[in-house]
């Protein structure tokens, strides 16, 4: 019987970075594969850094930001062969963040989401019905990453959860990892990923065009990080439907 399988991204674009290979094969294999991205609602008239964070991109101040986001991810959605989903919540900008060091720094005590988050993933996994949630290890810091996953743990579901590395921040030397302590205490895990499924996952990466220049200079730096990444991508927790998964050693 086919599998239902819910990840559960932070941004329009985590889950196809980090895990889009592993996705890639479970729909190919008859899974019903759901990427659900927490973050994503339109905030009318942004200002100060929240509107830095598309215009620094070469984007019209008076454009739908996350419209254009939501479209890329419909797109990297079908290149996986997977269905988007998105959360009504708001990035972190839009939540009185005022800095690309503050995106990485100590949570705000007035960023109240984690609830109202945690009450939206329990309904999603509700209607979903998944046997499996993917969501990641908030590698690197990220505060929208690190409220997820706060988010999850307070959801406590009932589906078992494997963990992703996030990509790009898993590939830099020594990062963040608020929750090490945490996910090193669970299984490792590791797929293989290449052929059709590894250029899927090229595809949909190369989808989030708004995202290239600044994260990896253009869609050749992407292709050579992605390359530097190699053919694995590594988990922490449950097992995933996959022949040919693999604990390292």
């Amino acid at each position: 019987m086919a599998r239902t399988i819910l990840a559960l991204s932070p941004h329009l674009d985590d889950a196809a970075f980090s895990c889009g290979g592993t996705l890639a094969r479970l729909a190919a294999s008859g899974a019903r594969v759901v990427i659900a991205t927490a973050f994503t609602a339109s905030v009318p008239e942004p200002q100060g850094f929240a509107l830095a964070c598309q215009t620094d991109k070469g984007l019209s101040p008076s454009l739908d930001y996350m419209a254009l986001r939501r479209d890329e991810d419909a797109a990297a959605a079908a290149a996986l062969g997977v269905e988007p989903a998105w959360l009504p919540f708001p990035e972190a900008p839009h939540r009185r963040y005022g800095s690309a060091a503050e995106l990485f720094g100590p949570v705000r005590e007035d960023d109240v989401v984690v609830p109202d988050l945690a009450r939206a993933i329990t309904e999603l996994i509700r209607r979903v019905s998944p046997d499996l949630l993917l969501a990641p290890q908030a590698v690197g810091g990220h505060v929208d990453h690190v409220q997820l996953v706060r988010a999850l743990g307070t959801a406590r579901p009932s589906p078992p959860v494997s963990w992703w590395r996030d990509f790009p921040y898993g590939a830099r030397r020594s990062p963040p990892e608020p929750f090490r302590e945490a996910v090193a205490a669970l299984p490792a895990r590791k797929v293989r990923v290449g052929g059709a499924a590894l250029e899927a996952k090229r595809r949909a990466c190369r989808a989030y065009a708004s995202q290239l220049g600044f994260q990896f200079g253009g869609p050749a730096g992407l292709d050579a990080r992605l390359a530097e990444a190699g053919d694995a991508e590594t988990f922490r927790g449950a097992a995933l439907p996959i022949a040919d998964e693999t604990a390292p050693a």
